[in-house]
């Protein structure tokens, strides 16, 4: 009997085991380093660890993706604060699974109303400060913070800040990316008594493990517990923001800040081969992402394949294109008119795409002319929930350590965002008093039949091609979320020229094919932190099955949210 099950066995068995070796084969040779974190349960995917917990065990506590998802926001404000925190802005994709709708929220301050290009040019500054004072706007991460939680969390301020205030006052061990980030920042940060006082205890910037702590942040965060976000901007950190506004010889008043709001908004979005991709609308760049996707979709990437010259030349051309319109004609849409639906018209992308010449870069791309319809630095994270509720989540100081400034006995630093408006009268982005700018932080959904996939890719004007590259990486070629990030990225900052970032892990064949083409590049390491970092969590609606990513360009990390505990 035993001989004859034996057979039986190897029978029945011999293709299955044929496949495990296959499939053992292909994981060895797999070109991702980690693999991506599966649960049943709940997801949460940041850039630190310690702050992606924090979010998991709000989970497990009987919190939903939104109440996670402002607590792993508070932590990672204590501990990447030269990233993020509430001197910041912030926006939000939420994904409702009990009515499957999505809601966006641009939680971006505005300018002092007494800011103007009138008034700077009275104080003989001719282009618009990018440290400073005068490049600081309201911050809108608080407000965000609370409309989020109003709207669909299920814990209140002092729950979710918790963890946030804890690590503030009993401090934490510095992670290798944010170390090297601080270094970079010392000189802006001992420009200013309180930041030096704040940030560079010692006189320096603290080494990887040294243990940092902000008793200050502690106590800031401590008000916001207790009262809500009307502490920020009616309290007592309102006073202290718009003194040191005096001061410096700014124009922030208390109105300024009392009278500010976060705005729900509609996600705008397009179709790329059977996918729906999701971004917030201007002043966001989102739409160029937006506008890229429908470029890309007029040349056969999955036949070019991945990181090939002809792929990677595609996309860094329709960059060019879609960032030209974007910088162009996004502005707050309260003073603008943005030709919003005519920049994501598949007619439009497909007249951008016949500017593409596949056997040359062009190194002068200039703005369409969408005509306007008659129908309107930075740390990302996001969550699933067990019952696929889902975030999409970014927050920004804009610079490090934002406008280098921090108000007395505050803790944290205040944002540059005004730093991206102009000063030309002409431009839809010019200066004006209760006006957001043009923002570079967005975040980033997907769906397609049963699955639904929320990330984000921080790095400025890096942002919207990196969601484009992840995009494709996904839907032309077939990554999952983890493979996606990793993979090997481009970048081009700069909106004119020839020039562009590529890491060195594109081979060389591909990179003299590139450079035969007019392009002009500048290699960085195997995973550089110029192409920014990304999270991504991933909901299987049919099984139930959530899936987190995290990208080794940052000390991140994918937490599931621990078993129930009896």
């Amino acid at each position: 009997m035993r001989d004859f099950m034996g057979v039986a066995f190897c029978i029945t068995f011999l293709p299955l085991a044929m496949m495990v070796s296959a499939s053992k084969a292909g994981a060895q040779d797999r070109t991702q380093g980690r693999s991506m974190v599966l649960s049943r349960r709940g997801v949460v995917s940041a850039e630190n660890p310690l702050a992606a917990q924090a979010g998991a065990t709000v989970l497990a506590h009987g919190g939903n993706a939104v109440d996670a998802a402002v607590a792993t926001n508070a932590v990672m404000g204590v501990l990447e604060p030269m990233m993020n925190g509430i001197g910041g802005d912030l926006f939000a994709i939420v994904y409702d699974a009990k009515s499957g709708k999505l809601y966006g929220l641009n939680a971006s301050g505005w300018a002092p109303a007494g800011l103007s290009i009138e008034f700077l040019k009275s104080k003989d500054i001719a282009k618009m400060p990018q440290e400073g004072i005068q490049s600081v706007t309201v911050p809108g991460a608080v407000d965000g913070w609370s409309k989020l939680l109003a709207r669909f969390g299920t814990k209140k301020f002092s729950e979710v800040l918790a963890p946030a205030i804890y690590y503030a006052r009993e401090g934490f061990p510095v992670p290798e990316w944010d170390a090297a980030y601080w270094a970079d920042a010392v000189d802006i940060l001992r420009q200013d008594r309180n930041a030096a006082a704040t940030y560079l205890p010692d006189g320096r910037s603290p080494r990887v493990g040294e243990i940092f702590r902000n008793p200050d942040l502690a106590h800031s965060l401590e008000s916001l517990a207790s009262g809500g976000r009307d502490a920020y901007y009616k309290g007592a950190i309102a006073k202290t923001i718009v003194a040191l506004s005096a001061k410096l010889g700014g124009t922030m008043t208390l109105e300024d800040l009392a009278d500010y709001s976060s705005e729900w908004v509609e996600p705008i979005s397009t179709t790329y081969h059977g996918w729906t991709v999701y971004e917030i609308p201007p002043n966001g760049q989102g739409i160029a992402a937006l506008e890229m996707l429908n470029i890309m979709e007029s040349f056969s990437l999955a036949h070019f394949g991945h990181n090939s010259t002809d792929a990677l030349h595609a996309m860094i051309e329709a960059k060019k294109l879609a960032y030209a319109d974007m910088y162009r004609y996004v502005a707050d849409p309260k003073f603008s008119q943005v030709p919003i639906q005519r920049m994501l018209s598949k007619e439009y992308a497909a007249q951008r795409a016949k500017l593409v010449d596949m056997a040359k870069a062009n190194c002068d791309v200039l703005p369409g002319k969408p005509d306007l319809s008659t129908s309107g630095d930075t740390t990302y994270l996001t969550v699933t929930d067990s019952d696929g509720n889902m975030v999409s989540l970014i927050q920004s100081n804009y610079a490090e350590f934002g406008s280098g400034l921090v108000a007395d006995g505050t803790g944290f630093a205040l944002q540059n965002r005004g730093g991206l408006f102009s000063l030309d009268p002409n431009s839809p982005n010019q200066l004006a008093g209760h006006k957001r700018p043009l923002h570079t932080i967005i975040p980033g959904f997907m769906t397609n039949g049963q699955e639904r996939i929320a990330f984000g890719i921080m790095g400025g004007f890096n942002q919207a091609q990196a969601h484009a590259q992840f995009v494709s990486n996904v839907v032309d070629f077939g990554m999952n979320i983890q493979e996606a990030l990793e993979a090997a990225r481009f970048r081009k900052l700069t909106f004119a020229g020839c020039d562009v970032d590529l890491e060195d892990r594109i081979p060389l064949a591909v990179r003299d094919g590139l450079t035969q083409r007019g392009h002009q590049i500048k290699l960085h390491g195997a995973y550089s932190a110029i192409v920014g970092g990304g999270q991504a969590v991933q909901r299987d609606i049919s099984t139930g099955v959530n899936y987190g990513a995290s990208d080794p360009r940052k000390d991140g990390e994918a937490i599931p949210e621990p078993s129930p505990q009896e």
